[in-house]
């Protein structure tokens, strides 16, 4: 089987490699890719939002799945797209991906299946905006009802702060309440009615080490988490995610492909923080370092809406993390343009134990340049998290990059008990 992979970061090289490593996979195509995808997939140059362009690619390619990577392609319903021509598709469509596109949307459907989350505000006026902020007080959680490439959410005690960002989000803000505790992410593959879930991730959405600085889209993450209750998974299944997915089925928008749940486990339980409508960068990039499953079926079988056919998924007995070199000034407007060096002394020195999984790169002519702000996910594994992180971080000092930021402190508190 050929497969296409739509997006161009570290989940989509994730992805491709995983795939690239079934042996029922026969090709691997990435549109439009980056530098390191294309060392492992054939690239092509589609607008990854051209649900038409997409959906004649694959046609042209004859592939037999298509797995829609990022959230914007899918909210602007690149999965219909691909269908209508009758190739099978590995994500939600355009209406069921509103579970990530809208908050508010999300929220609706999480209070008509029951699920336990954070309280919260629908404000579309600084009136509005005013009376949530006292209503719930400090610390204020404050977040763009819209797509907001993982950035949209503002966690502070300020409240000039948090009325500022509210004030900006254009149309809806949801404003909730905040949600003591640990945050785990859990992804569970889904066809619309069986819902299969992966193993939980820890990621850190800070900027800086000791949860400083503003949000970003992940700085790291690793799997699994010693911490938590072995019982986990099996009551976000009962209470979160079989509810969801059979709400969405109700209302007549079947949810079908990957479905994220952000959670914190609270004082109170297991609360929902977000829904996402696909893998999560970084957190795929360990969790997929860890399934011993060949990809392709699972995600084929999805689909096809066969997923009950497929086996309980096999996992490594090895530890994961994950660690993201960013660029100079992220998350804020990153310098782009600089040469990466040293990822040859990675191949050679740190593999197989420990790869590169480039975000925001490009070639050029025989150098890689930086491309964006998150620009690589050094990943390693071993026999405990302990291992994994030295080998990931022995993999990072590898790396140059003339002003790339990261973390020092990804998994480092569990790591050490």
């Amino acid at each position: 089987m050929k497969v296409l992979v739509i997006g161009g970061g570290a989940r989509e090289h994730a992805l491709c490699r995983s795939l690239s490593l079934d042996p029922d996979v026969t090709a691997v195509h990435c549109a439009p890719g980056n530098a390191g995808i294309g060392e492992i997939a054939e690239l092509h140059p589609v607008d990854a939002l051209d649900g038409d362009a997409v959906a004649e690619l694959a046609a042209a390619l004859e592939v037999g799945l298509v797995v829609v990577g990022p959230e914007a392609p899918l909210v602007a319903g690149v999965a219909d797209a691909v269908r209508t021509v009758g190739i099978p598709c590995f994500g939600p469509s355009r209406e069921a991906a509103e579970l990530e596109g809208s908050k508010a949307f999300a929220k609706d459907v999480m209070a008509a299946a029951g699920v336990p989350t954070a309280r919260s505000y629908v404000c579309t006026n600084a009136e509005e905006i005013d009376h949530a902020l006292d209503a719930f007080g400090p610390p204020y959680v404050v977040k763009d009802d819209g797509l907001a490439a993982g950035k949209g959410v503002v966690v502070t005690s300020d409240l000039a702060a948090a009325r500022e960002h509210a004030i900006a989000c254009a149309g809806r803000v949801v404003i909730e309440e905040f949600l003591d505790g640990p945050e785990v992410s859990l992804f569970a593959i889904t066809d619309g009615n069986t819902v299969l879930p992966l193993t939980p991730a820890q990621d850190f959405k800070r900027a800086l080490d000791g949860d400083e600085g503003p949000n970003t889209g992940g700085m790291g993450a690793y799997s699994p988490l010693p911490w938590a209750d072995p019982k986990l998974v099996d009551e976000v299944m009962t209470t979160v995610l079989q509810p969801t997915v059979d709400e969405m089925r109700r209302r007549g928008t079947p949810f079908s492909g990957l479905l994220y749940a952000g959670l914190a486990i609270t004082s109170r339980g297991v609360r929902v923080i977000e829904f996402n409508a696909r893998f999560g960068d970084p957190e795929t990039q360990v969790v997929l370092a860890r399934l011993r499953t060949p990809l392709a079926s699972v995600l084929l079988n999805a689909a096809r809406g066969t997923l009950i056919d497929e086996p309980p998924l096999r996992w490594h007995d090895e530890a994961a993390v994950t660690v993201v070199i960013a660029s100079h000034n992220y998350p804020g407007t990153p310098r782009t343009g600089d040469p990466i060096e040293g990822l040859d002394e990675v191949a050679a020195q740190d593999a197989p134990h420990a790869y590169v999984l480039h975000a925001g790169t490009k070639q050029d002519g025989d150098a890689v340049l930086s491309a964006g702000g998150r620009v690589l996910s050094i990943t390693a594994t071993g026999k405990d998290l302990r291992e994994a992180r030295e080998r990931a971080y022995r993999a990072v000092d590898r790396i140059r990059l003339d002003g790339a930021q990261y973390r020092t402190d990804i998994a480092h508190t569990v790591a050490e008990g």
